[in-house]
């Protein structure tokens, strides 16, 4: 990227850095394992937003198994269901930190919203690069957005993290997912993953958290009212496999309608120095008329 490229995107982003330089919120970054900006998103924004999704939602297809909650509502291949969600996807800010972080040949692994209803438990700990399967500590193999379409409250199901864990070199807590949440079997015995140094991403709609891969959290329990609405597009390095298979699930009929640097993110991109190509070619080329 040369250094004009750089102070582009730098002023793009200016106004959610509230003054501070991008080598200052990198070392929170890197320290903290996580930082949250707000108001990123205009009510007009999440507006567009809670309407794509109403007929998804609306259909109100619950969790399978304890991960995915038993009173939650997830919708995956975001990327094929709405136009609106591309701009999620390749927000500048998110970007910003996902290239600098895994490359500017990075990839969009997983794209989904977490709908949690009244009466939803907490969900067991878990990081997001949990499926590569490489001891820890090791350096992060994500970066996990979590946009806030409805405000997270204390009592609503706020995400919880464990500020630095993406740090310690423990594969497992207490708490932490096992086979079993993952099954039909229904958990009975309470939060065995209360922790007292957990913290809750307590924010207003319109707000963004962004994840290490390697971060330890949770989705809290819901215990209001309403529904918490968030979207998480989670993205990995260009060399790695995405937890989503996002050719198959953004049809390329859709993808053609999609920004070049959402069809990047999909897939049709080169990782150096020729990872990825189809039948010896850019993969772009699948896409052209």
């Amino acid at each position: 990227m040369s250094a004009e490229t750089a102070n582009k995107n730098v002023d793009i982003i200016a106004p959610w850095l509230k003054g501070r330089s991008m080598n200052d919120w990198r070392q929170q970054f890197d320290s903290d394992g996580y930082i949250t900006f707000e108001d990123v998103l205009t009510t007009p924004q999440l507006n567009k937003i809670r309407k794509a999704l109403a007929p998804y939602l609306g259909a109100n297809v619950t969790g399978r198994n304890e991960f995915e909650g038993r009173k939650s509502n997830r919708v995956y291949a975001l990327a094929a269901k709405s136009p609106v969600m591309a701009e999620l996807v390749m927000h500048p800010l998110v970007l910003r930190f996902a290239e600098a972080d895994l490359g500017r040949d990075c990839l969009l692994s997983a794209c989904l919203a977490i709908n949690l209803q009244p009466g939803e438990t907490a969900q067991p700990w878990h990081f997001d690069d949990s499926h590569y399967q490489w001891p820890r500590p090791r350096p992060s193999l994500g970066v996990s957005a979590f946009w806030s379409i409805d405000a997270t409250t204390d009592n609503n199901g706020a995400t919880e993290i464990l500020p630095g864990s993406h740090l310690w070199p423990e594969d497992h807590i207490e708490g932490a997912v096992a086979e079993t949440d993952f099954s039909r079997i229904e958990r009975r015995d309470g939060d065995p993953g209360a922790r007292e140094d957990a913290v809750k991403l307590v924010t207003p709609p319109g707000s963004l958290t962004l994840a290490k891969g390697t971060l330890w959290h949770r989705g809290g329990a819901n215990r209001s009212a309403a529904a918490r609405l968030i979207i998480t597009p989670q993205y990995c390095p260009g060399w790695t496999r995405q937890l989503e298979n996002m050719i198959l699930a953004v049809p390329p009929d859709i993808a053609r309608t999609l920004p070049e640097r959402v069809q990047e993110l999909l897939g049709y991109s080169i990782c150096s120095p020729f990872m990825g190509y189809v039948d010896g070619r850019h993969p772009k080329r699948v896409l052209m008329p």
